[in-house]
């Protein structure tokens, strides 16, 4: 058994090549092989919002605070809530993120697959954010 005290694994900021506007992640857990899950609490800033991406063994997203957007590819935006549990299958291109005046924050977990557990792609644009 291992218990990782809250405050022991620094939060990181999300990087300007993966996500637009501030976001923060604070790591949860890693496990090591042969398992493979991971998780982390991310929260985002009013507009903040990762890139387009799909993660090989699908993620799971649990909405622990605030009001937020999620869209897969080729499907409309939708707004998500405090308790909301979203699952992205695997391979499915999506992103996520605040809502335009509310901060959001959720629980993400994958898995990694060969060690990898996210493929990052394109920003998302103002006009996709927006619905457009």
């Amino acid at each position: 058994m291992e218990i990782f005290r809250n405050g022991s694994r620094p939060s990181d900021i999300g990087p300007a090549a993966w996500f637009t506007g501030r976001v923060r992640i604070d790591p949860l857990f890693q496990a090591g092989d042969p398992a493979r899950s991971a998780g982390a609490l991310v929260t985002f800033e009013p507009g903040a919002r990762t890139a387009w991406h799909t993660h090989p063994l699908g993620q799971t997203l649990i909405v622990t605070a605030g009001c937020g957007r999620v869209q897969r590819e080729g499907g409309p935006l939708e707004e998500i809530h405090a308790g909301d549990v979203v699952w992205f299958p695997p391979g499915e291109r999506h992103w996520h993120g605040a809502a335009p005046g509310t901060a959001m924050a959720h629980i993400a977990i994958q898995e990694r697959l060969d060690g990898k557990a996210v493929d990052w792609l394109e920003p998302v644009t103002d006009a996709e954010y927006a619905g457009g």
